[in-house]
């Protein structure tokens, strides 16, 4: 890792988030990132406890003179997605996050970086070290899988905080404040099929959907982006009647916009030339209706060596069918606040091997009720092909509160240290406010942050002079804190 990293302001926070990425803290694999924050507030002397789940909270008084101010919660997550370019060779499980810097941006080396929501941690773990900025007592909450499953947010029982504010620290714009959230449920589709031997008359051929951008299934998902498992299935589909499948993998984790897709079929030797023909032709459309949001896109395929097995026909035109039913992509826009992505779907994985087939998608909403509607007509889509479909890690949204008090502190503050109004806001992305207000109710929460982009993608990168702006902003908000 570049030293010049720790070099940047302000130093305690790019040092304190240093520390972080040289720690493996995938989703679900945070023992390492847990005890790495039970060591950093023991060794400050702090209280420290870890809820059953594995949340991590660390408790600070106030610094002198802040004794009758409310009690503030800091708050962030733990875990990181993991996601890497196919040409990088990198283990996340043993392996430091190696950044650099381009620019006014910080990046990691052909994988994602972790500034969502590592930059938040590492605010938090300055305000917790440092003996000289003025705070309120401070409870800092720690959570952990909030990409795979909120677990740690869903998991966090009433008593463990005792604070009146919660400040999140996971958006990613730096000039807005947000004030609600989207709500998410899983939707996995499962099913199971035949397979015969390839024709002899036929080749083998390896289909590859790659260069795409991906990025944050609910941040992004407005942007035009291309999925991969949906361009892979237009792809076959156009294709079906010269080609078997054998094998297909698309895609990764649920909150990730699929960036690659790659496939395995066989190409009947009759017709090959009109596949080829064919392919071309869809690919073309496909590029030149991505074309403003996909500049790096390829779709291309080579010969390889004939695969032994593939799909029946049956199974292969309902699998094509089911996919190509299901919807992905913004499916309704609030009609509350303008331009908000009120509900969407990303089909995030499509994996189909050895008589197994599994498609994984995530369902976001910020009403409830559109987000089961989404849900069971993904769910019927599925079922009328035969499929197995489980709907599970539902989490609520997080409803605005435009009369909220510490929104009125920080939009006063925002105005008078920066000259302009922030933007307040509801994000599609799902944030562990609305969550963590199921057992704290009555806290009045906000959530705000430096400016990332691409997170959740091998391109994401966090600005530098935008996380001095938030870095300033924090600490100008914790000295005006309400009285109790």
């Amino acid at each position: 890792m570049s030293n010049e990293i720790r070099n940047l302001e302000p130093v305690e926070l790019w040092n304190n988030f240093a520390d972080l990425n040289a720690v493996p803290r995938g989703s679900k694999k945070e023992e390492k990132v847990i005890q790495f924050m039970i060591d950093f507030g023991n060794n400050l002397n702090l209280k420290t406890v870890v809820d059953p789940v594995g949340n991590v909270i660390i408790k600070k008084p106030a610094t002198k003179g802040m004794e009758n101010r409310k009690t503030v919660v800091m708050q962030s997550h733990l875990d990181m997605v993991h996601q890497k370019n196919s040409d990088t060779s990198f283990n996340f499980d043993t392996e430091g996050i190696k950044m650099k810097i381009e620019g006014d941006w910080v990046k990691a080396e052909g994988t994602t970086l972790g500034a969502d929501n590592g930059l938040g941690v590492a605010a938090i773990m300055s305000v917790l070290a440092s003996s000289k900025i003025k705070h309120p007592a401070i409870e800092a909450l720690f959570t952990i899988d909030e990409e795979t499953g909120m677990t740690g947010a869903l998991g966090l029982q009433a008593g463990y905080l005792d604070g009146e504010i919660l400040l999140n620290l996971d958006t990613e714009e730096d000039d807005e404040i947000d004030i609600g959230c989207a709500g998410g449920i899983d939707i996995t589709a499962k099913n199971s099929y035949n397979e015969v031997n390839s024709p002899s008359n036929s080749t083998g051929i390896a289909i590859s959907i790659s260069g795409l951008s991906g990025g944050h299934s609910g941040m992004d998902i407005d942007k035009g982006l291309g999925n991969a498992n949906k361009i892979m299935n237009r792809i076959i589909y156009e294709t079906n009647d010269f080609i078997r499948i054998s094998e297909i993998n698309g895609g990764g984790l649920r909150n990730a916009i699929p960036r690659e897709s790659f496939a395995k079929v066989t190409v009947y030797n009759s017709k090959r030339k009109v596949f080829e023909k064919t392919f071309k032709k869809v690919a073309k459309a496909i590029k030149s209706e991505l074309k403003t949001t996909e500049t790096n896109l390829d779709i291309s395929f080579e010969e390889i060596n004939l695969v032994g097995k593939v799909m029946t026909t049956i199974s292969q035109n309902t699998l094509l069918n089911a996919i190509y039913a299901a919807h992905n992509g913004v499916y309704s826009m609030s009609m509350d606040m303008e331009n908000l992505v009120e509900t969407s779907n990303n089909i995030a994985r499509v994996l189909v091997k050895e008589e197994k087939i599994e498609i994984s998608c995530l369902t976001r909403s910020s009403v409830e009720s559109a987000k089961f509607d989404l849900a069971n007509s993904l769910k019927a889509t599925f079922e009328l092909g035969g499929y197995a479909v489980k709907l599970s890690g539902s989490y609520p949204g997080w409803k605005p509160n435009i009369n909220s008090p510490i929104l009125d502190v920080m939009s006063k503050t925002y105005e008078e240290m920066f000259h302009s109004k922030p933007a307040v806001v509801a994000c599609h992305a799902g944030l562990e406010c609305g969550i963590l207000g199921t057992n704290y109710p009555e806290m009045d929460m906000i959530s705000f942050g430096p400016t990332i982009q691409g997170a959740h993608s091998p391109d994401e990168k966090a600005n530098i002079k935008s996380s001095q702006k938030f870095w300033k902003f924090l600490l100008v908000i914790l000295e005006n804190i309400p009285t109790k």
